[in-house]
Parts: structure tokens; C-alpha cells; sequence
């Protein structure tokens, strides 16, 4: 939908045929599309130690993401957007400026058991220099971050944090002091290093430092770039094979070290973009805040791998951790038949023009035969591959469980999607959607949701 000066923005009404009445606070429907405002840049939202070198790296767009200032944005629309950085990633190798993934430090004797005890999986099976993806629930089970957390030693962790203020609520949790260890934000930023020549950058960029060949993924490694310490992980936000360069003292070692990527960069064809969120869209991996939020719960999400039940072929964990007595109702709920929650999260192929960038709204899902709105799409994109747009998105829990007793989608099943002129090839018409399995491309670490054992 496009806006122009004279649209009557009174007309937007909220949609309320779509049953959120298991949220306290809806997720806002209305189809406003691109509203055309300029963000103020001011001191309240913080400025990350790399902000000024994506300026230079010709940001011209940017968000803001735990409430820091997050480039989304290199290529204009009219040199060819977003998919030009996909072109980047999947055939040579970028660099991201995620700066915006705090780093929480969690360090003292205790540092185990906090952990432990904030996180739906077992803390103690995370060996020193490796990292997990991890969820953190409220008492309700509702999913409050999504972290990747890494195990720098022992007695220390770090969340790295996705959008949400889990900080603060850190320290709150152990505000009585009952687990004996602190709990602060520290002045570690990373950059993402993504795509299938990252690899080689990172060779060139180390040297002998790191034995990149028998690294694991999620694996850990103190490192010297441009003489300065960081910590790098064989992971990342895209489906492709790379790596996260997290600087220590990054606010006064941010030039050195980025300066230090571009160089190593040069032959490999390194392009600095934004966080590719069509490719993670393929890889199915989910962004808080778009795709979840803490009134979901993590079966309702496809996270259910990540609750710490009894039970075959799920992860075992015998000491207690928020959310656990919720979850645990969730889940005997679910097996027997009943529906502790309204929408279910699906994978979608759906028709239209290619889906080119970043959707302004929660496009609306009818049924396959038309009719008011009964779900909601959250993140879309065109898939070159191919050659459709994909999408994942919220539609009625039919009470579907895959083999291993998790909710999922009824593959096959057919709904409308209700797109904006921009992408309607005939507008007014909803296009055909239809669920599909996620991922929607491999990953080059297997996306396969199985429980490890740390």
C-alpha cells in the first residue's frame, strides 16, 4: 500500500476478526504501510562504537534495536536494495554492524546456577569457549529474549542479547543477592562476518591464531585482531557459514578492528550490509520482536525443542528454571488434545510480485475461502531460488503435532494473503498461500532443531 500525502489515515481500522484474545496486548493489525517519517537522531537512543563507520560504509537507512541506533539498510532501491546484499552473502562475504546485541555479563561463583536457572536448557552441559542458542521464559512461559549464550569460562557467561531489555531484567532476578555472582552490561560489541568466503577472510584476518578447520560450530576462540582482543564464534543470524567478531573495549577499538576486517576483506569481495534477514528467513531462524514476543510461548513459536521436559527424545533438566511449571501445563495440554493458545507460527510460499524489502505491517491471512482475517504474516520475502515468496506467519492452532509431539502447521493447508499494491499483481486480491515445511533453504550448519548435548 502506498501512501501518499492526501491518504485519509482515519479509515485504518484495527482489525479484530483475527483471535488474539489470549494477549493482553494485541499485535497491531492496522495496514498503515510505509508511513513516510523522518527518525530523530538523538542522545537518548544510543549511538554504538561502530555507527559512524557504517555512515561511511553508506548506511542510509536505520532502525532502532534494544535501544541503540541499527543500520538496515546499504544499497538504495534504486541501485537494486536489499537484494543486492543478498546476492553479498550468498555468493561472497559480508560484514554486519550488530553492535545492538548487548553483551551481558553473568560472573562469580554462582554464574552456573544463575544461568541455569533463567534458561529453559541446561546450562551445565555448555562447556567453556562454547556457545548455545538459548530462551529465557517469563513465569507465564512466555519467551521475554532469544540470546545466542556464550560460556567464556567457568565462572562466565554472556548473553548477547536479541530485542528486548532482559539486562535490567537480569539484575532484577537476582536483586536479593541469593546467587553470588554480578550481572553487567559490558563494553564488548560484535560485528557479524557472514557468507561462503567468510571462512577465508577470517584465515587471512587470524592467521595461525585459530585452527578454523576443526572449529565447531558455535565454538569459541580468543583471538588478536589489529592487536586487540576479541572473542570470535563460529556462528551468526543467516543460515550461512560464518562468524562473530565480539571486540572487547570496542569503544575505543572500534576503528582498528573494523578497519582491520575491510582490509583483510579486499580480495574476497567483503560488502558491508545490513543483517540479512531474507536469508535468515530461509533458514527459518526467527527475530524477536517480529516473529515472537514474551506473550508467545515457545511451542506456539516452533521452540518447543528448546523446553527442558521429561520426556523421549527432549532435553532432560531435573533442577527448576522461570516458566517451568507453565511450560510443563503447556505441554500436557497440548498432548491431550486442547489448545492453550490461538495461533500457531507457519512457514508460507505465497503468490504476488517478488517481495523486495522490509514489510511496514503484519500483512493479513484469511482462509483459503476468503472471508474476514484470521491470522497474520511477520516476516516475508522473496526466496530467488525459488522464485516465490515465502513467509512465516501466525494462523489458527489446529492442534497439528509433528513426531516428536511438537505443534506445528498442517503442511499443504491453503490460506489468502492479503498484500499491498506494491506486490499485488491484481490489487484487491488476496494472493494463494500454502503452508510449508521450515526451513525453506538448508543452512550450512543444519537447521534441524534437534535437542544436543552441549
Amino acid at each position: 500500500m502506498v501512501m501518499s500525502k492526501e491518504f485519509d489515515y482515519t479509515k485504518l481500522k484495527h482489525v479484530t476478526s483475527v483471535d488474539q484474545s489470549d494477549r493482553k496486548v494485541p499485535y497491531n493489525l492496522r495496514q498503515s504501510g510505509p508511513t513516510k517519517v523522518e527518525m530523530l537522531i538523538s542522545t537518548r537512543v544510543r549511538k554504538s562504537p561502530y555507527w559512524h563507520l557504517s555512515m561511511q560504509a553508506g548506511c542510509w537507512r536505520a532502525t532502532v534495536y534494544n535501544r541503540i541506533y541499527h543500520p538496515r539498510g546499504y544499497v538504495k532501491p534504486e541501485d537494486g536494495g536489499a537484494m543486492v546484499e543478498y546476492d553479498a552473502i550468498v555468493n561472497h562475504v559480508t560484514m554486519w554492524n550488530v553492535a545492538v546485541e548487548r553483551q551481558i555479563q553473568v560472573k562469580g561463583p554462582d554464574a552456573e546456577k544463575f544461568v541455569d536457572y533463567v534458561i529453559t536448557r541446561d546450562a551445565t552441559k555448555i562447556s567453556p569457549m562454547r556457545a548455545r542458542y538459548v530462551i529465557l521464559c517469563n513465569a507465564y512461559g512466555g519467551v521475554l529474549n532469544d540470546p545466542i549464550l556464550l560460556r567464556i569460562a567457568k565462572d562466565e557467561f554472556w548473553f548477547s542479547l536479541s530485542d528486548s531489555d532482559i539486562g535490567m531484567y537480569l539484575q532484577g532476578v537476582n536483586a536479593d543477592g541469593k546467587f553470588n555472582c554480578t550481572i553487567e552490561e559490558i563494553d564488548a560489541c560484535p560485528v557479524q562476518i557472514q557468507g561462503p568466503k567468510s571462512k577465508a577472510l577470517m584465515k587471512d584476518l587470524l592467521g595461525d591464531q585459530v585452527d578454523l578447520e576443526n572449529m565447531p560450530f558455535y565454538g569459541l576462540a580468543e583471538v588478536k585482531i589489529a592487536g586487540r582482543s576479541c572473542v570470535i564464534s563460529q556462528s551468526g543470524f543467516s543460515g550461512e557459514a560464518g562468524y562473530e567478531i565480539y571486540l572487547r573495549n570496542a569503544t575505543l577499538y572500534a576503528d582498528e578492528m573494523w578497519n582491520a576486517v575491510l582490509e583483510a576483506g579486499k580480495k574476497h569481495k567483503l560488502m558491508v550490509i545490513a543483517p540479512a534477514h531474507h536469508r535468515r528467513i530461509q533458514a527459518g531462524i526467527l527475530s524477536w520482536g517480529q516473529d515472537m514476543d514474551q506473550q508467545h510461548n515457545p511451542f506456539q513459536c516452533n521452540l518447543g525443542y528448546q523446553v527442558s521436559l521429561s520426556g523421549k527424545g527432549e532435553w532432560k533438566k531435573t533442577s527448576d528454571y522461570v516458566g517451568k511449571q507453565a511450560l510443563e501445563k503447556m505441554k500436557a495440554e497440548i498432548k491431550a488434545g486442547k489448545k492453550p493458545y490461538k495461533l500457531q507460527l507457519v512457514g508460507l510460499e505465497l503468490g504476488g510480485k517478488p517481495i523486495d524489502d522490509y514489510a511496514p505491517d503484519f500483512w493479513l491471512i484469511s482462509n483459503a475461502d476468503g472471508g474476514d482475517p484470521v491470522g497474520f504474516v511477520t516476516s516475508p520475502w522473496w526466496h530467488p531460488e525459488k522464485k516465490t515468496n515465502i513467509a512465516m506467519g501466525y494462523v489458527p492452532f489446529d492442534g497439528t503435532l509433528n513426531a516428536n509431539g511438537f505443534p506445528k502447521g498442517k503442511v499443504g493447508k491453503k490460506f489468502k494473503v492479503h498484500l499491498p499494491e506494491k506486490y499485488s499483481k491484481k490489487p484487491g486480491t488476496p494472493v494463494d498461500a500454502v503452508i510449508v515445511d521450515i526451513p525453506f533453504k538448508e543452512s550450512y550448519n543444519a537447521n534441524t532443531r534437534e535437542v544436543v548435548s552441549g
